[in-house]
Order: structure tokens, then sequence, then C-alpha cells
């Protein structure tokens, strides 16, 4: 084993005296900060941290359906926190496995609807247009596409892709190009492909 992978994450005990920032954590400050978060984070206090998130997210939503419990829930949150999504919305069963999310849940807002009727009341009243991932006929390519500053991603989940329920209600549906063997991405991937492709379209 090397010794990058022996050594600790985070950091240890702050040394004294302690910063004056009411934003620093006491508990962490004594006993040392080893969570998963960016070095300017390190000794906040949890609200503190959300607090500037919230600051500076941006526009686009993200939403994943969990009608089978896909296990992919998890790394779509993670990379929503990674991208600053706006909020992760969980359309159908409420439970999902938070293990992908590598804790990033903590820091990401995340809604649950029950149906898809709910969720697309949500998002008429909310004004922001549906865009769908999925591999579909008729789907435009996402390469060659420009996407809303304020909307709503929308993924499926393993297998079944985005039902036919959520098919109707996106304004459009955009495909992932691939060039091998395997007949999709999981919502995991594809996620982070499209949240991508929106920061480099909306983020300067």
């Amino acid at each position: 084993m090397s010794d990058e992978a022996e050594r600790p994450v985070g950091v240890g005990p702050h040394p004294r005296p302690w910063p004056d920032d009411p934003r620093l954590d006491p508990a962490l400050l004594a006993g040392g900060d080893r969570r998963n978060v960016v070095d300017r984070y390190r000794y906040w206090r949890r609200d503190a941290i959300m607090a500037d998130l919230d600051r500076r997210r941006h526009p686009f939503h993200v939403a994943v359906e969990n009608w089978q419990h896909d296990f992919n829930i998890g790394t779509v949150v993670r990379n929503a926190n990674a991208f600053l999504a706006a909020e992760v919305h969980i359309v159908g069963r409420r439970r999902w496995n938070r293990r992908g999310a590598m804790v990033t849940d903590r820091y990401q807002h995340v809604r649950h609807h029950a149906t898809i009727e709910e969720f697309t009341a949500w998002a008429g009243e909310a004004g922001l247009p549906l865009v769908g991932i999925d591999i579909l006929p008729g789907a435009t390519p996402l390469e060659a596409a420009r996407l809303p500053e304020c909307c709503v991603l929308v993924f499926g989940q393993e297998g079944p892709g985005l039902s036919e329920g959520m098919q109707a209600a996106c304004a459009v549906v955009h495909s992932i190009t691939q060039y091998g063997s395997t007949r999709s991405l999981n919502a995991g991937v594809a996620s982070g492909i499209a949240m991508h492709t929106w920061v480099r379209q909306h983020v300067g």
C-alpha cells in the first residue's frame, strides 16, 4: 500500500488560538475535520456550508425516477453537489440508497415527489421546463443541444430509462452519443455528463 493510500483524509485539530469565525465548529476545531469537503470548508459547521452553497447554487435542477429502488441515485446526488445544482428531485419511491452519495446529501437539497403528476405540477409552478436525458427514438444529441439556463434535467432509472409518463412530460429529450457496444449509460454516469454540459454552456 502506498503512503498516499495510508494518509488520512482531512485535517487534524486546529492549533490554538482558534480563529474568531462564527462559521467554524468548535468540535471540529478541537478534534479535526475528516469530512469529504473541499479545503475552503474545513472546520465549518454544516449549516454554514449549506448557507454558503445556497448563495452560489446554479439555476438548474435534477430529477431522477425511482420506481424500482435504483442504486444509481446516490451518484446522481453526488454529481448534483459537485456541479452545484439547485435541487435534486426523487420521483417515485421515497427511499433511495445513500451510499453512493458519499455523504454529499448533507449539503444538497433533495425533494421527494410521490408521482409524476406531483412532480410536473411543481415544475410547472416553478416555470422550469423538463429536459429528458435518454436514448430514445427522435432524441437529439446532447452534444449539439443548447440547454436552458433554468430547467430540470430528468433521468430515468437503470434498465427501463425514462417512463412513458415522464417522456410525455418532457419538453425535449436529448441522448448522449455512444460509440461502443453497450446499449446505455446508467443514470449516475449520464447525469454527470449532462450536468457538466450545462456547466460548460452557462458558467463563465
